[in-house]
């Protein structure tokens, strides 16, 4: 079910990507074919200007003469127009239109801009959007909404410049981007289609391998941890029935010498004396011991629940002069003995920071289950630190925080710490999913 949600994933954001290059095709190829298409309007004013219009044109067209205009009526309406060249003028130098397809334009005045100005005393060829508000265009705004116009110089016989100026659909030219995206379409879009087509198989494959593979790394991980767990109880188990016990077994000889030795008269008090010291010196070493077995691997942990070993903890940390208190109010025992023995460890380094580190006068730990999940907080009034003090501790060899963070995360939890330097004391929050 994993695999197929991750692999929808996938071809989802495959089809996504589809449709985003083709949105940018699209636009490209409208863009691309808009140049295409205002290029080819150049070429054809050119051609038709130069070959059909210009040799028409007569010297006394700039006098108005009435039978070369019919002469150019006649060529353009045959020869010039078509479906997308729609208007075509004929400018003087001083602005005025000495012929138009449309005849209430000829004779009349206008200002010449600064484009066709340049046209006329240049030669180069212009294509620009028309403003259909300038009233030169006064009968144009019937012929469309947007209009393309280019205009070049041609000549009369005498030389003097008149400039030719024909007006295309913008949608014609707009024609030519469609047509370039309809024929690079089926070709691009298809060829993304078909690499998402192929690439779902694999990744289907390579989606069910990477789960086998987490699923043997998550085995062995467990494997791991279920033999560490072993282990630290064959070693708690060992020094419990092995070395505390002969230790005990000293302590008893030792304080019954020093009995022994006390009732044999006063020059064995000084023996009697040494022997007590001994034995409690061994004693000493036996609640040692017994708090390392218990830190090791707590006996009631698993029998008893998670709230009892903590307050063991606590109890400890009472004894070792911080006084610590415990809530357990919202906790729902048992918990699963690998949530349960990583919320140990860390409340077990968390009491040992407050302890060693804290200069606290009290210490809380809370835990609880909420929301499908487990969490510790164990908190301090002491004077607090910030980040640089822990990589400090960390190059000096103190990683039990390093080291317990990286058992959370392993668990697929999390550990975070919140102090404030000075007085604002210490707390740290470790929160672990439950299965």
């Amino acid at each position: 079910m994993l695999v197929a949600v991750h692999v929808g994933q996938f071809a989802f954001a495959g089809i996504v990507a589809v449709a985003i290059v083709g949105v940018a095709l699209a636009v490209a190829s409208r863009r691309v074919g808009e140049r295409e298409g205002i290029s080819e309007a150049r070429v054809t004013t050119l051609i038709k200007a130069e070959s059909v219009v210009e040799p028409v044109i007569t010297d006394d067209l700039l006098d108005g003469n009435a039978a070369t205009i019919a002469r150019l009526q006649t060529v353009v309406d045959r020869d010039v127009l078509d479906r997308s060249l729609v208007r075509v003028k004929l400018w003087s130098e001083n602005g005025t239109i000495v012929y138009s397809d449309e005849s209430r334009l000829i004779g009349r005045t206008f200002p010449l801009d600064a484009d066709k100005v340049d046209a006329l005393a240049t030669g180069r060829i212009v294509a620009a959007v028309s403003d259909l508000d300038e009233p030169e265009n006064v009968y144009d705004r019937e012929i469309g909404s947007k209009l393309l116009e280019v205009y070049l110089p041609v000549h009369t016989p005498r030389g003097d410049p008149v400039l030719f100026e024909a007006y295309y659909r913008y949608n014609s030219v707009q024609a030519s981007g469609t047509r370039l995206w309809k024929s690079f379409a089926p070709i691009s879009l298809g060829a993304l289609v078909m690499l998402e087509v192929v690439q779902i198989p694999l990744a289907w494959s390579l989606a069910r391998r990477l789960r086998k593979r987490l699923q043997e790394r998550e085995s062995l991980m467990q494997r791991a941890l279920d033999a560490s767990e072993v282990e630290r109880r064959q070693i708690a188990s060992d020094l419990h029935d092995g070395v505390v016990q002969d230790l005990a077994g000293v302590a008893y000889a030792l304080s019954a010498r020093a009995r022994a030795s006390a009732n044999g008269g006063p020059g064995n008090e000084r023996d009697a004396e040494e022997s007590e010291q001994i034995a409690e010196t061994v004693r000493e070493s036996i609640r040692a011991l017994r708090s390392l077995v218990i830190d090791l691997y707590p006996p009631n942990l698993r029998e008893e629940g998670l709230a009892s070993a903590l307050r063991d903890l606590t109890d400890r940390s009472r004894d070792n002069g911080l006084p610590a208190d415990l809530d357990t109010g919202e906790l729902h025992d048992p918990l699963p003995d690998a949530v349960a023995g990583l919320l140990y460890r860390s409340a077990q380094e968390g009491l040992r920071n407050a302890v060693q580190h804290s200069r606290a006068t009290q210490v809380h730990v809370r835990v609880r289950t909420a929301n499908g999940l487990a969490i510790l907080e164990v908190s301090d009034d002491g004077t607090g630190f910030d980040e640089s003090v822990l990589s400090e501790r960390e190059a000096a060899g103190h990683v039990g925080l390093k080291a317990l963070r990286g058992l959370v995360t392993d668990g697929g939890g999390s550990l975070h710490i919140r102090s404030t330097p000075g007085a604002g004391g210490t707390t740290m929050t470790v929160e672990v999913p439950l299965p």
